[in-house]
């Protein structure tokens, strides 16, 4: 077996596995959203997914808000406060919900919310 069979058999095709970055973000977003609604059906019997799930949604917003907040991101400045915005609000909620204070569905509404964006950009 040559060198370059093996190269293929170990990595593929580069061609499949080169993803835009919109696209990465998509699926980022709606993998996490998944998992929300997921453990939000399980909440009961299983508290500790669906704290899980709260968590890696946080994370993926305080990425967010990272890259936003980059003096080198390229988006317009209304767009990334915007987004700066909902990390925020996304931060904040989710405190509400491990308080039993308020429901999981605006953290969802506001993922659907920005699956749409993204698709709409070739997501």
């Amino acid at each position: 077996m040559n060198a370059i069979l093996k190269a293929q058999q170990a990595y593929g095709s580069v061609g499949a596995t080169l993803r835009s970055p919109v696209s990465l973000e998509y699926d980022a977003v709606a993998r996490i959203t998944r998992q929300l609604i997921a453990a939000d059906r399980t909440r009961d019997s299983d508290f500790a997914g669906f704290v899980s799930a709260l968590h890696r949604n946080r994370r993926l917003w305080s990425v967010f808000a990272i890259e936003v907040a980059d003096p080198g991101n390229p988006l317009p400045a209304d767009l990334k406060a915007r987004i700066f915005a909902l990390a925020d609000f996304s931060r904040r909620h989710t405190s509400k919900v491990l308080a039993d204070s308020a429901e999981i569905t605006p953290l969802v509404e506001v993922n659907m919310a920005i699956l749409r964006g993204l698709q709409a950009q070739g997501g």
